[in-house]
């Protein structure tokens, strides 16, 4: 069986940043696929699943809500190995295109201090599973380490 795209990216160099992973055709639409990378891969812990599913939430939230880009929005959410997540855009973008949407969205995230949307019984299947002071860490972490001077090689997947 043939390695899907995401397996040819060889872990061992990426860095943290904001990658294209995929574009693709639907329905005469171009899907672009970006990989936020928000750890570097086997070397810095992994985020633990209560603060990425509470980033789901207010990422996902935000992002739906935006004035320009939520009715572009396909899909925000986590990758399997907890390094990152992936965001889908209908559209054709660049890494670049969408550093501002992103920076405006981990700075809503990293100053959230309210009641996290879609955290109840009622709304969400593990409620319970939320770390919000951590994901604020998180999220500021990731602004002040790749977002705020962010540089081509973190734009750009390593060859």
């Amino acid at each position: 069986m043939e390695k899907i795209t995401s397996f040819r990216i060889d872990h061992l160099k990426l860095l943290k940043g904001v990658y294209v992973s995929r574009k693709d055709n639907f329905g005469g639409e171009t899907i672009t696929t970006f990989d936020i990378r928000m750890t570097k891969p086997n070397e810095e812990p992994v985020m633990n699943t209560a603060e990425i599913h509470t980033i789901e939430h207010l990422a996902a939230t935000y992002l739906r809500n935006h004035k320009e880009y939520g009715e572009k929005i396909v899909y925000f959410g986590p990758m399997g190995c907890r390094t990152g997540f992936y965001l889908l855009l209908a559209g054709d973008y660049s890494s670049k295109d969408i550093v501002p949407l992103l920076t405006e969205m981990f700075e809503f995230i990293s100053i959230f201090h309210d009641e996290v949307p879609g955290a109840s019984a009622k709304d969400c299947g593990n409620y319970l599973d939320m770390n919000l002071p951590m994901a604020n860490y998180l999220a500021k972490k990731f602004l002040e380490d790749v977002l705020y001077n962010i540089t081509e090689e973190h734009l750009v997947y390593p060859k």
